[in-house]
């Protein structure tokens, strides 16, 4: 699915133009991103979590060379989804045949 699906949807929706949908949709986002920059997690209750995760510094391989190199530590920002949508996606919420 891409953006321009999401916005197609919201504007099913709620009725609105695309043009406000498309705003809403990178408010949300712009919104995660700059929480992030700052540490803070995000919480959507029934939907999930984002944090950032520190990565430390650590040796790896060149995998065309075999050569050792430093890869950096990094931060990364990581999408933790609630029990209702894991439970979607498995299909534990299905009823048995």
């Amino acid at each position: 699915m891409k953006s321009t699906d999401l916005i197609d949807r919201i504007v099913e929706a709620t009725g609105g133009t695309k043009a406000d949908a498309k705003t809403a949709l990178e408010t949300v986002l712009a919104s995660i991103v700059q929480a992030a920059e700052v540490g803070d997690e995000v919480s959507l209750p029934g939907f999930g979590k984002f944090t950032v995760r520190h990565t430390a510094a650590r040796m790896g391989r060149n995998p065309a060379t075999g050569a050792e190199m430093q890869i950096p530590a990094s931060r990364k920002l990581v999408f933790v989804p609630a029990k209702a949508v894991k439970d979607q996606l498995t299909g534990a919420n299905q009823k048995k045949a």
